[in-house]
């Protein structure tokens, strides 16, 4: 097998331990209520519009107006969101730390939202 000519890393669940989980399991005494709130409200399509550009400002009160009793936590998705993360992904810095040895060229990419 050849050498690579270039990588090309995600940053979120790949370099960076990125997951909400970490955030809300803070906020919600209950897994099932947060898992819920998390695939029904502050959901996977509304976060690939924020990946695709949709702005928090717009998009916190859009969806606090469709969910005003889950207000608190929708907005905790913005103003909190580092709190979604807890660091690096070990082996794959280890990874990315030996290609890098090699002289192999390094890329990231990511689809966080611009904001964040």
């Amino acid at each position: 097998m050849s050498a690579p000519t270039i990588v090309v890393f995600d940053l979120g669940g790949v370099l960076i331990d990125w997951d909400p989980r970490h955030l809300f399991r803070k906020m919600f005494d209950d897994e099932d209520a947060m898992e819920r709130f998390l695939a029904e409200i502050c959901n996977i399509d509304w976060i690939l519009r924020l990946d695709g550009g949709l702005r928090f400002e717009e998009a916190v009160p859009m969806l606090t107006a469709q969910h005003p009793h889950m207000s608190d936590y929708i907005e905790a998705y913005w103003k909190r969101w580092p709190e979604m993360i807890t660091g690096a992904i070990d082996g794959s810095v280890d990874i990315l730390r030996a290609l890098k040895s090699k002289g192999t060229p390094l890329f990231a990419l990511s689809n966080w939202s611009v904001e964040t």
